[in-house]
């Protein structure tokens, strides 16, 4: 039975928690100039990483987004954050992308692996104070059959992304979690979380620190060749470049209809609750942060302050208002943890993921655009790891490949045009899957 409106809070609100503590704004904001050395469209981690790590090699850059800083994904986001357990995560059977993840695993793994690290220096460098807690991950077993898909990839994720994985039974599950809803699952020891805001906030004003041309509320309208580079036609004015970066992601349009067709926006919705009766620790041991094996996903975490819980999953899809979203989410949550029944939701939102067909970040060019996009539900560190690796290549003006992710084939389909009218038939079919599985599990 679904949960009623008596699951709100008298003061709910339809936006992130995290904005308490920093809303969106175009504080910083610059109007764009006449002529830079590279214009990055899109101003999330992604853009903001590119354009500092540009700064720091003498480059310059402005960054054009099309709202107020942080009204995306960066700021959306359940700020989980991890190094390579999420690589790859989706593929399967006998197909090419599997092939290739499987022969080229050591160093993609080992891409997943630095992201977390690059994200880590970022944040001490630039002394970017954001709840950092790095307490690990458990991913709990939807079934025991997925229980025996983790425990064949814990020595690879080891090897390769050295994670500090292993396998937590059914008997010791309430090490990792006060619940017995899961058959046992996966501890992955380098992972954590953040309060995503807060390390958007403190990306933004390194790079404005750094020099970096940020503009918000700007529109790229249309990008043009011209003789010595690019011309970018905004909605104050044209800017002439010598490269142009796309770091849209989740929010990728028509400024890019090739790379639109190549990223499924998926809509990633979270609830955030009331002040908890005891603290957070008593239902992640460590504040660590939980998610699951399940086609239709659950992630969860803490607030930094361990008083409230952040519980986010595919309540949908595609995006739904409040009273759709919230109470999915809200069943879900008491599923998982059945002494939080009466607690209130303060706050819903919700936010675009971006998925590539083949599951995979990718990295590179498309008829002379760079472009960095699809972070597959990981974006907090790979956003940031694929603009600092961006920039270090057109620094260094180098023409090959600099890592395993850069300039890998970028599927599409063709009966898809960048509009994901696919997402309801697969949802319906993902959770028609994950009932028959936990029935036959039972």
């Amino acid at each position: 039975m679904t949960p009623g409106k008596d699951i709100f809070h008298p003061d709910f609100k339809a936006a992130p928690w995290w904005w308490e503590a920093w809303k969106p704004n175009n504080a910083l904001s610059q109007d764009p100039p006449l002529k830079t050395d590279v214009v990055i469209v899109g101003a999330g981690y992604g853009g903001l990483s590119t354009s500092l790590e540009l700064r720091r090699n003498g480059v310059g850059a402005v960054v054009l987004e099309r709202g107020d800083f942080g009204v995306g994904a960066s700021t959306r986001n359940g700020g989980m954050i991890s190094g390579g357990v999420n690589m790859g995560k989706g593929l399967g059977g006998k197909n090419q992308a599997a092939a290739e993840f499987e022969a080229k695993k050591a160093a993609f793994l080992g891409a997943g692996a630095d992201s977390l690290s690059v994200l880590e220096d970022i944040i001490a460098r630039e002394k970017i104070e954001c709840g950092v807690i790095r307490k690990g991950r458990f991913v709990g077993a939807w079934t025991p059959k997925h229980y025996a898909e983790q425990a064949a990839k814990v020595e690879m994720f080891n090897k390769y992304a050295d994670v500090g994985a292993e396998m937590i039974p059914r008997e010791r599950q309430r090490e990792m979690i006060a619940s017995d809803y899961y058959f046992g699952g996966m501890y992955a020891k380098r992972s954590g979380h953040l309060h995503p805001a807060l390390y958007y906030k403190g990306l933004l004003e390194a790079a404005h620190r750094a020099g970096a041309i940020l503009c918000a509320n700007v529109e790229a309208e249309r990008i043009e060749k011209v003789a010595n580079g690019w011309r970018v036609l905004s909605s104050k004015g044209p800017i002439e470049c010598r490269e142009v970066v796309i770091a849209t992601n989740g929010y990728t349009g028509d400024l890019t209809p090739r790379l639109k067709r190549r990223v499924v926006p998926v809509a990633s919705h979270i609830i955030a609750t009331e002040e908890l009766p005891e603290h957070a620790s008593k239902l992640m041991p460590e504040l660590r942060s939980i998610a699951d094996t399940k086609r239709v996903l659950t992630y969860y975490r803490p607030s930094p302050d361990g008083k409230h819980l952040i519980f986010g999953g595919r309540a949908r899809f595609t995006a739904a208002p409040p009273e759709v979203s919230a109470p999915v989410l809200y069943q879900y949550m008491i599923d998982r943890f059945p002494q939080l029944k009466g607690i209130r939701i303060t706050h819903v939102w919700t936010g675009n993921v971006a998925f590539a067909l083949d599951y995979m970040p990718h990295m590179g060019m498309d008829q002379g655009l760079h472009y960095l996009l699809a972070c597959n539900g990981n974006g907090v560190a790979m956003m940031t790891y694929l603009g600092t690796q961006t920039a270090k290549k057109i620094a260094g003006g180098r023409n090959e490949p600099i890592n395993p992710l850069d300039d890998r084939d970028f599927p599409e389909h063709a009966l898809y045009n960048g509009e994901p009218w696919f997402l309801p038939m697969i949802g319906a079919w993902y959770r028609t899957r994950d009932w028959i599985d936990r029935r036959l599990a039972a």
